[in-house]
């Protein structure tokens, strides 16, 4: 899940990368998550993975054609109408939610101490990304891109339970695509077609997000998902803006406050703290 979370982490950085390179949101995703079901394909053949059927089938596929899409779909939605460390904070309630549902629909344990750790990770994370201004519009589809991925996480933890994570992880991106793909082609028949990466500039950030921010990332998530539980990888989950915060330093020279340091340093223990503490028994 750390691994995960850190190639979720460096995706804004591609993604800016690849916005000053003039490729835009749809010619970002349709590639990277088309490309991206491309490989983890040919990784599930070579690994004689065995494929969903049936009705598991149609949830995992549903589960990247809404989950996937509907999610990135209000975040970048809030970004137009939010500052984007107001949305970022806003997603990353996202494990509260998950613990809630985990332990109502999946009967995970809400021990004391995982309550004391999403607290002390929120809090870290907060410190981490800020504060922010928004619209109220903003605020309502950062909660919603929230809600929408604390589902994502707890369907996926019982749908994915039996299910080779990397021919699930195939199939999610290749639903992502197809879903994107579709929109992108309504915005060229309305005559607004998406910027397609036309340099070096602009294909090694798409590339870069098609391969670390999707394959090794999705991997990785659903790889802890089957081992960890709901609510476990929601609260490693929050790696993500700390390592966006320090990559943006470190790539794109943007400054990090002693505030956000201390922060990073609260989640990045946390996340250490419940790797090393022995699971609860139900």
């Amino acid at each position: 899940m750390a691994v995960s979370a850190a190639a979720f982490g460096a995706l804004p950085i591609f993604a800016r990368l690849a916005y000053d390179a003039g490729v835009d949101l749809y010619g970002i995703l349709v590639l990277r998550f088309a490309i991206g079901a491309a490989v983890l394909a040919l990784i599930a053949v070579a690994r004689g993975a065995h494929w969903p059927r049936g009705r598991t089938l149609l949830a995992v596929l549903a589960m990247g054609a809404l989950g996937y899409t509907g999610q990135s779909f209000l975040y970048f939605s809030a970004l137009k109408h939010a500052d984007a460390s107001l949305v970022a904070l806003l997603l990353y309630s996202f494990p509260f939610i998950v613990a809630v549902l985990a332990a109502v629909f999946l009967g995970e344990r809400l021990d004391a101490a995982r309550v004391a750790a999403l607290a002390l990770a929120s809090a870290g994370m907060a410190m981490t990304v800020g504060g922010g201004t928004g619209q109220p519009l903003g605020i309502a589809l950062g909660l919603g891109a929230a809600l929408v991925y604390a589902v994502y996480i707890v369907i996926g933890s019982r749908v994915l339970r039996d299910i080779d994570p990397i021919a699930a992880s195939s199939l999610i991106c290749a639903a992502a695509a197809v879903s994107y793909g579709l929109l992108a082609a309504g915005r060229t028949l309305a005559g607004a077609a998406p910027n397609w990466p036309a340099t070096a500039e602009g294909w090694m950030p798409v590339i870069a997000l098609a391969l670390v921010s999707t394959v090794l990332a999705i991997g990785a998530f659903f790889a802890g998902l089957r081992r960890l539980g709901a609510t476990l990888t929601s609260v490693l989950s929050t790696l993500e803006p700390v390592v966006s915060v320090a990559l943006a330093a470190a790539v794109l020279a943007e400054r990090i406050s002693p505030l956000q340091a201390l922060g990073g340093a609260i989640v990045i223990g946390t996340a250490i703290w419940l790797a090393l503490r022995p699971a609860p028994r139900a």
